[in-house]
């Protein structure tokens, strides 16, 4: 069965806030969207230029269109710009059975105002009641509740006094203006007291409001509790500001696609190289080729989610000699690989398209043949790393590979360094994908 969720709100132009978001949300958990638009705004990740309210009438008229054909699991509000707009709104929804999440939204992230001073009083009286949930911020959860937050205690005031005085069912408050050390929102529901934490992330939050609102109204519609269903919502937030679309000059909009394009690209990653692996177990002549510490071969997410070692997926144990052939030791499994992650990650800061790479013996005779098949070959000196780069953990092979990136100015296909004392010398192949990775192998070895 389909589930549908409603939002009530204005359009970002940018595609960073509003309805934008809310339909990226809706579709990141399998939801169908619907709209009603209160208010178009000209805005982008820098500010917001213009804004045109839809008249109330038509406001309403949406909200019955949908409601009247295709049914509603549960609806949020976002921008609704004016006492009037409210009114229409308020008076809709009570005809109708589904939860109401409102996201209180007073100010964009550039600052500009996107609720009139003169609303506020019927976004309390007539909206504020009907609410499953309400979720403001800090600033927005204190022009409510008429305190001062200043810390989580304080939230938790405020959560309690729009559920008890103002009438709301729920109040989340969320915890990002608090200035704690952890993103703490406060939840007040059914006389308790719940709190969801989360480390501080790095990344892009224009949008943040819309999208965890959403991401309860999506999951509410699925049938989820309350308490779980902001769970899940606190948890893809985190995971959107993370990996944060760093588009524009401003403030940059957070990446709903994250949630399903992450395990989505691990499922392409482990099978591309799972079939790559196979394949290469049956080459004649890798033995002679496989490293004393071993052999690995690698595929990382794309770029944007490409972090840190386990977002790039391995062998397990990596490849070794078995007797007259080789054999993995374990399965391909992400975070399996230390030197090759951090070798590709590196590689990826230069040419993020190269994604993939695998390690071989030294042989002189290899690197002269991959300079007479047309390869672009580099390479780096253990002996010239700086001491600094040698007493710092895990730092030679991130150097190694941007000197020899650099060293070239140009994509190198393969790397190679003569070792040092008690390391092995090694070639590095790299490639888009496994599969080419695979390509150059074979055209060196076959």
């Amino acid at each position: 069965m389909i589930r549908k969720a409603l939002t009530i709100a204005g359009s970002d132009s940018g595609g960073g806030a509003g309805i934008e978001a809310d339909l990226k949300t809706f579709s990141a958990f399998g939801v169908h969207g619907l709209v009603a638009i209160t208010s178009v705004t000209a805005q982008n990740t820098q500010e917001v230029r213009a804004i045109y309210d839809v008249t109330p009438e038509v406001v309403a008229k949406q909200i019955e269109a949908v409601v009247e054909d295709i049914g509603v699991d549960a609806a949020k509000t976002g921008m609704l710009s004016n006492a009037e707009i409210i009114k229409a709104v308020a008076k809709t929804v009570k005809k109708y059975d589904f939860p109401l999440v409102v996201d209180p939204v007073m100010i964009a992230k550039s600052g500009a105002p996107l609720l009139r001073e003169d609303a506020m009083d019927a976004l309390i009286e007539k909206i504020i009641p009907l609410a499953k949930v309400v979720t403001p911020n800090r600033p927005e959860a204190e022009k409510l509740s008429g305190i001062k937050i200043e810390s989580l205690e304080d939230a938790k005031k405020a959560a309690k006094i729009i559920v008890e005085e103002l009438g709301a069912e729920g109040a989340i408050v969320k915890g990002g203006h608090l200035g704690l050390s952890e993103a703490v929102d406060v939840l007040y529901f059914n006389g308790e007291f719940k709190e969801y934490r989360a480390p501080f992330v790095q990344g892009c939050t224009h949008g943040t409001g819309c999208s965890f609102s959403a991401a309860i109204t999506a999951n509410l519609a699925k049938g989820k509790k309350l308490e779980e269903a902001v769970r899940i919502a606190k948890k893809f937030i985190t995971m959107g500001i993370y990996y944060g679309a760093k588009i524009g000059h401003g403030h940059c909009p957070v990446n709903q696609n994250a949630w399903i394009e992450i395990p989505a690209e691990k499922w392409r990653v482990y099978e591309s190289l799972s079939k790559a692996v196979k394949e290469l177990l049956t080459l004649e002549n890798l033995p002679k080729y496989v490293p004393e510490v071993g052999m690995n071969f690698v595929y990382a997410l794309p770029k944007l989610y490409a972090k840190d070692k386990d977002d790039v997926a391995g062998v397990k144990g990596r490849i070794v000699k078995f007797g007259n052939t080789v054999k993995p030791v374990g399965g391909i499994e992400f975070g399996a690989s230390d030197h090759l992650a951090r070798a590709i990650l590196t590689f990826m800061e230069f040419f993020p398209e190269v994604r993939s790479a695998l390690n071989l013996k030294y042989s002189e005779e290899l690197i002269k043949k991959a300079s007479s098949l047309g390869l672009k070959v580099s390479f780096y000196d253990r002996r010239e790393e700086p001491e600094e780069i040698k007493a710092k953990e895990g730092g030679t092979i991130p150097w190694g590979i941007k000197t020899a990136i650099e060293r070239l100015n140009d994509r190198p296909d393969v790397i190679y360094h003569l070792g040092d004392r008690g390391k092995e010398p090694m070639i590095l192949i790299f490639g888009e994908s496994p599969e080419v990775t695979l390509k150059k192998l074979k055209m060196l070895i076959g």
